[in-house]
């Protein structure tokens, strides 16, 4: 099972449960049960100039990635501010709330598992609680004290900086295979969101397509959610082939065989999340390794 949405402002609802404990705040849905999706839930979120949502809590894990403007989210005593490419994960419990200062943000907001979407359960509580009493930092990813949130630099993916040692005073992270690229065939893969930011039941990358890599026909025993950013990619689900471009969004469902090629000569990027976390063998089943072994078997005649 897969389903393909795309970014559409004249989808954005204001969800009833946030109808008097927010203010500017609307939201798209691209992933949920509505979907077929029992893992996951995933929107794309909008808050207008001076925009807030109140005190909440829920009973699912959730990770936030700006896509533009900057968000103030106060969590833990703390509030910090994220711009464009920052990220940061809330654990399962905690309280947190969301503000824009005199510009507009949106970001995208993943839920593990997804979301209830009837009225038999609740999984979102307002606490009405004031949160904002702390000073607004920016978010330091150098910070050791640091554990939530990280940022996503496009240099990171590229193998020739990579190549050479970084300095003392890098603004980015300290070098260690905790936030190491994940380079082959063409393909490169740097962690954003994961058990490094306290998150359990889900994980968030970026993934970047060299021209001519390919990923060859294969699934998972866990969701994944694919939120194009840049260049165009060709996929093949399920048997089917589509086109992506930066807007859509892709969601293969546990089973879903799916592969992707990059046909073009510029550079393809998606944001991708998977629900749950990868099991530590077996995440990965490739079509022609299993095809391969029944020529085998074929073979020997067996």
């Amino acid at each position: 099972m897969y389903h393909v949405t795309r970014f559409d402002e004249t989808q954005n609802v204001l969800p009833e449960a946030y109808a008097d404990r927010s203010r500017g705040f609307s939201r798209q849905q691209l992933v949920g049960k509505s979907q077929g999706s029992p893992h996951m839930g995933l929107y794309l979120c909008h808050l207008e100039p001076h925009g807030r949502i109140e005190a909440v809590v829920h009973s699912f894990e959730v990770s936030v990635y700006v896509m533009s403007g900057e968000i103030v989210l106060t969590m833990l005593g703390q509030s910090v501010r994220l711009a464009a490419d920052h990220c940061l994960a809330v654990p399962v419990g905690v309280t947190y709330s969301i503000r824009t200062d005199g510009a507009p943000a949106s970001w995208l907001q993943m839920s593990a598992p997804a979301p209830f979407e009837d009225t038999r359960r609740k999984d979102t509580f307002f606490t009405g609680e004031s949160l904002e009493d702390s000073a607004v930092a920016a978010a330091d990813i150098r910070d050791p004290r640091n554990q939530s949130s990280f940022r996503f630099d496009g240099s990171s993916m590229d193998l020739s900086t990579l190549a050479v040692g970084s300095k003392v005073d890098a603004p980015q992270v300290s070098a260690s295979m905790a936030t190491a690229l994940l380079a082959y065939s063409g393909i490169g893969v740097r962690m954003l969101v994961d058990q490094r930011l306290k998150a359990q039941l889900h994980t968030m990358f970026m993934v970047q397509y060299q021209p001519t890599a390919i990923a060859h026909p294969h699934d998972h025993p866990f969701e994944e959610a694919y939120v194009m950013v840049e260049g165009e990619v060709h996929a093949l689900v399920e048997g089917d082939e589509l086109v992506l471009r930066p807007g859509d969004v892709l969601w293969a469902g546990v089973g879903a065989d799916h592969g992707f090629h990059n046909r073009g000569s510029g550079l393809v990027r998606w944001i991708e999340t998977q629900a749950p976390q990868p099991p530590a063998q077996h995440s990965y089943r490739f079509n022609r390794d299993w095809e391969y072994l029944e020529q085998l078997l074929e073979g020997d005649g067996s």
